[in-house]
């Protein structure tokens, strides 16, 4: 079920721990956090990472729901250590937060981290991975986005195919998983294509510069660079067109914005699908507010997608970091 998300967009960037106006509220922790003695909601986010565009994007969404909400935000940020993520959460836990909104860096990982909040009766809310125990996950299919920039990428290719090198995101997520399973999804029974499963980059452009070095050497003949974010396939056209391969396409996901310009403006980045991560903070802290404040939510919420190619890829270009879905 999608979640509307009113006028989040323009508000201003937070900073990382926000005490806002009171609100009538259910506390489900222990209330020793700031904000809990006046009846803020008190939210303890736990950040996977900052290092890529697309999380930073994912925090601004989160603090800019819960200031408009008049909640608390408790926010830490894991810097992509599973060690640190748990000792994060084990942190906010002896706060007394009233609610965990987490992005795990491995949803196996903090299992020892939900059991804790499980016996300390604080309900965790995830957002872009779920994990086993939390009692709402917001996310979008990541399945179905890498199925739109398949199908795209296939009728890019016609039916003379071709070979397809996948830059991957990170071994073991389930974000990769599904990204790279809808995208093969889409080329089932097609035998005139190959695709070749690249490297783990960790969706960060520098680590795919390097890694797009090798592989082209080594697949010279590759007719497509898919890779599961924007910002990886963006390093993988850098190169290109170091090397004058402007006959290779390149297509991604995430809908950042310099991806879609490529696509408005040129003709080799061929596609991406939308992951507006401010709308999708936002959802998740709603979500998390809601959930404090004792109210029924769906246990899965998705924030939806839209293919992006050069059909719609002007109406989309604006000043934002990521675009934004027009439905």
């Amino acid at each position: 079920m999608k979640k509307a998300v009113l006028g989040l967009a323009t508000l201003a960037a937070l900073a990382l721990s926000i005490t806002a106006c009171s609100v009538t509220t259910t506390p489900g922790g222990t209330g020793a956090a700031s904000g809990a003695d006046d009846g803020d909601v008190v939210v303890g986010f736990s950040q996977a990472t900052q290092q890529s565009p697309f999380y930073v994007e994912l925090g601004d969404g989160v603090k800019q729901a819960a200031e408009a909400a008049g909640a608390s935000l408790e926010y830490v940020d894991a810097n992509g250590d599973i060690t640190k993520q748990n000792n994060d959460i084990e942190d906010l836990i002896t706060r007394g937060v009233d609610v965990l909104l987490i992005n795990p860096v491995d949803p196996q990982g903090i299992a020892p981290s939900l059991a804790s909040a499980k016996a300390a009766g604080i309900p965790v809310v995830t957002v872009d991975r779920s994990a086993e125990g939390a009692v709402a996950h917001v996310g979008r299919d990541n399945v179905a986005m890498g199925e739109l920039v398949g199908g795209e990428v296939k009728k890019a290719l016609g039916a003379t195919g071709g070979k397809i090198i996948e830059i991957q995101g990170d071994a073991g997520g389930t974000v990769a998983m599904d990204r790279s399973a809808g995208f093969h999804k889409a080329f089932e029974g097609d035998s005139a294509v190959t695709i070749v499963e690249g490297p783990y980059a960790e969706y960060i452009r520098s680590n795919a510069v390097t890694a797009m070095q090798d592989l082209l050497q080594a697949n010279a003949d590759v007719k497509v660079v898919y890779a599961h974010n924007d910002d990886m396939a963006l390093g993988a056209l850098q190169v290109l067109q170091e090397n004058g391969r402007t006959d290779v396409l390149v297509a991604g996901v995430d809908g950042l914005m310099e991806a879609v310009s490529a696509i408005a403006d040129g003709d080799q980045y061929v596609a991406t699908s939308l992951n507006d991560p401010i709308a999708l903070g936002a959802t998740a802290a709603d979500t998390a507010i809601a959930v404090a404040s004792g109210e029924s939510v769906d246990a899965e919420i998705d924030a939806g997608t839209e293919l992006v190619t050069k059909a719609n890829a002007s109406a989309l270009v604006g000043s934002t970091l990521f675009a934004q879905a027009t439905k």
